[in-house]
């Protein structure tokens, strides 16, 4: 199922659909390219709590991910 939980921790919604980490580090969660803050970051962070960390913009993030043929839930 294409759904994500954007409450979740990132590195969960990583290991539900890891092909998610190219769009989110591309998206300006930069640091989710090293696997060591993935894996510490990443499990007490959700989405939705990094984009308020990083400035990134939900709309921008949420319009990206249906696009690329998610569902969002958790908004």
């Amino acid at each position: 199922m294409n759904i994500i939980d954007l409450s979740i921790p990132v590195a969960e919604v990583v290991e539900q659909h890891p092909e998610v980490l190219d769009l989110l580090v591309e998206l300006g969660f930069t640091p989710l390219a090293n696997p060591l803050m993935r894996q510490t970051l990443g499990r007490a962070v959700s989405i939705k709590q990094g984009a308020k960390m990083k400035g990134i913009d939900m709309a921008k993030i949420k319009q990206n991910l249906i696009w690329n043929g998610y569902e969002i839930k958790g908004d």
